[in-house]
């Protein structure tokens, strides 16, 4: 059984959200503001968090920040439309995926299916043959789902991980942000191609030593991005 943490300032939100979450079989927990959702992710083992961004104590962008530093479960922000840059900064803190209010149950749903499915894989699949994979200095084991640039660890989130895992097994191969979108999160991108240009900056800032003149992360303009093997 899946262990899911909501967390809004708003009850009415929490409660629709646990209605539509328990239905499914999931084990809940709920939080009010970001300060006890990170001590809920520090005393529980958390698969997958629902956050709001605007909340007193702390926000769902400083959550999603602090929360980075002691667990890699999923994280869903949940966002207001008029707060766009609000959700792009969460995506670059560390946030998966994000819902928009008002939202609709079944978005909701298949959302958690998605990374929850991409979660469990990322932690319970046998590994290949040939588990390691090298470009540059970067290395990534599927094994232990480690990453390494010049032998020191980085710490990715599950979709981080994702996509660098499906550029490095196909490296010099062009990927479309619709492609890439849809190959990662496994379904139709609509509108969400902007996720992935996010999280590919997160990425440079991982494993690229200049990330505004990136060595393996390239983009081909107009055409999309590749994985190179560096200077």
């Amino acid at each position: 059984m899946y262990n899911i943490l909501i967390c809004d300032d708003q009850p009415d939100i929490v409660n629709a959200l646990k209605i539509y979450l328990s239905a499914e079989g999931y084990n809940l927990f709920e939080a009010f503001n970001g300060k006890e959702a990170l001590q809920i992710v520090e005393n529980n083992d958390i698969h997958l968090i629902l956050l709001d961004v605007m909340m007193p104590q702390m926000d769902g962008i400083t959550a999603t920040a602090r929360i980075r530093e002691v667990s890699n479960a999923p994280i869903i922000l949940v966002t207001a439309k008029s707060e766009t840059e609000d959700m792009v900064l969460g995506l670059n803190v560390g946030a998966d995926d994000y819902i928009t209010k008002p939202f609709v149950p079944v978005e909701v749903l298949a959302r958690v299916r998605s990374q929850l499915r991409r979660y469990a894989k990322l932690g319970s699949r046998v590994p290949e043959a040939s588990h390691v994979l090298t470009v540059g200095a970067v290395t990534l084991d599927d094994a232990t789902k480690q990453v390494c640039v010049d032998g020191d660890p980085v710490n990715l989130t599950p979709i981080e991980y994702s996509i660098l895992r499906l550029l490095m097994k196909n490296p010099g191969k062009v990927y479309s942000t619709t492609a890439l979108y849809e190959t990662v999160w496994k379904e139709a991108a609509l509108g969400s191609e902007g996720a992935v240009a996010v999280h590919i900056r997160h990425l440079r800032e991982k494993i690229e030593i200049n990330p505004s003149e990136p060595r393996y992360l390239k983009v081909v303009w107009g055409q999309g991005y590749k994985m190179e093997g560096g200077r």
